[in-house]
């Protein structure tokens, strides 16, 4: 087991909120979280479990789906999506669609993370699934393998149902996942944009979180909307190396979520810090690879191991521990060949993936054979 010293010292004054102000970081909000979004710390919390209505917020798992389908290669950015009369039926928040209209998946992107459009999350939940039923049973099962406890979704797009919740607590993790997929911050990122801008009408995009403009470092992620949700907002802010993710469902107007949201980012940057401790490209092992045209290889963490801690901090004694398998060729960098712990007093604060620095191809026949033969001779044969 390896050991880290981590010293935190500030040269500046830090305004402290004191423990017991931490109640008051939502006070309009029905409930509430906010999650330091590498290591998935909870730094506040209120209510975080119960089961609310989520209304748009719901896109955030809409949106999580669309991206990994083209990461998968079934989907291009440019590829036409044509409208269906379902999908132009929808009413409620918009970008208008017509029957028959077509759009590139970058500008229905747009139209469900700026203008939040109930179409436009319809029509690419049919171009994806067949239909918005056979779509959702697709959100529900990521739900189940992100481990979200007090979710169902009835629809993709948050508009009120029976049955349709989630908690404050699962919109983080969902938040966590999404961003993920950095291309999509881009567009949750945006004040405002253009759609059908080749026309004679070009339709304005504005985007419902505020903060996105009014409050540095915000580039996401979705509000939300519904008599019976209230006003909702899951946020996201990036500053220096540290990224946050606030929730706030069930508040009683628009300025309430954004002063409830300002309030918990602002007490998150003033009182924590995140610090690498392992950084991506650090070698932590090495390591024998069977049948591989190279004998050895590198072990890395698949990324940056990070440990969140209060500015106050001096010094914190980390360790990490690795557990490896056995590597056998092929084997290519982003491979799981184990996993690395994060240690402190005993406790495990962390558990990241470990890869491999490069790809090892497999070795030939002859390769192999000759290998073997030498390792015969001096009494060291591996089968």
């Amino acid at each position: 087991m390896k050991k880290i010293l981590i010293f935190i010292f500030f040269l500046v004054f830090i305004p402290i909120v004191k423990a017991e102000d931490i109640e008051d970081l939502a006070p309009n909000a029905k409930s509430a979280i906010m999650i330091e979004a590498t290591t998935g710390e909870i730094l506040f919390q209120k209510n975080a479990n119960e089961k609310l209505a989520p209304a748009s917020m719901t896109k955030m798992m809409s949106m999580l789906l669309i991206m990994e389908e083209i990461e998968k290669g079934n989907l291009k950015w440019d590829e036409e999506i044509t409208a269906s009369e379902n999908a132009s039926k929808m009413g409620g928040s918009q970008i208008f669609l017509k029957a028959g209209e077509k759009m590139t998946v970058t500008d229905m992107l747009k139209g469900i993370a700026i203008a939040s459009g109930n179409d436009a999350t319809v029509a690419m939940a049919e171009r994806i699934a067949g239909s918005e039923e056979n779509f959702v049973k697709k959100m529900n099962a990521k739900a189940r393998e992100l481990g979200l406890k007090n979710t169902n979704f009835v629809n993709s797009t948050g508009l009120t149902a029976d049955n349709h919740y989630s908690s404050a607590y699962d919109m983080s993790l969902i938040a966590k996942e999404l961003i993920k997929h950095e291309k999509i911050l881009e567009f949750t990122g945006t004040y405002e944009d253009y759609l059908r801008k080749d026309t004679d009408n070009p339709f304005w995009l504005v985007n419902t979180n505020r903060l996105v403009r009014f409050y540095q470092g915000v580039d996401g992620l979705k509000t939300g909307f519904t008599d019976e949700a209230g006003y909702c907002l899951t946020a996201t802010a990036k500053k220096d190396n540290m990224r946050l993710i606030t929730v706030v469902m069930n508040e009683p107007t628009t300025s309430s979520r954004s002063s409830d949201t300002t309030k918990m980012l602002d007490y998150g940057y003033n009182v924590y810090t995140v610090k690498n401790i392992i950084d991506e490209n650090a070698v932590i092992d090495k390591v024998k690879v069977s049948l591989g045209k190279e004998l050895e290889v590198n072990i890395v963490p698949k990324e940056t191991i990070t440990i969140l801690s209060k500015k106050t901090d001096e010094k914190r004694d980390i360790s990490y521990d690795v557990k490896l398998d056995k590597i056998v060729a092929p084997i290519n960098r982003g491979d799981k060949v184990g996993i690395i712990n994060i240690i402190e007093d005993g406790k495990v604060l962390s558990t990241v993936e470990a890869t491999v620095q490069k790809d090892i191809p497999k070795a030939n026949f002859l390769t192999i054979l000759l290998r073997n033969i030498k390792d015969m001779m001096i009494g060291d044969l591996k089968f």
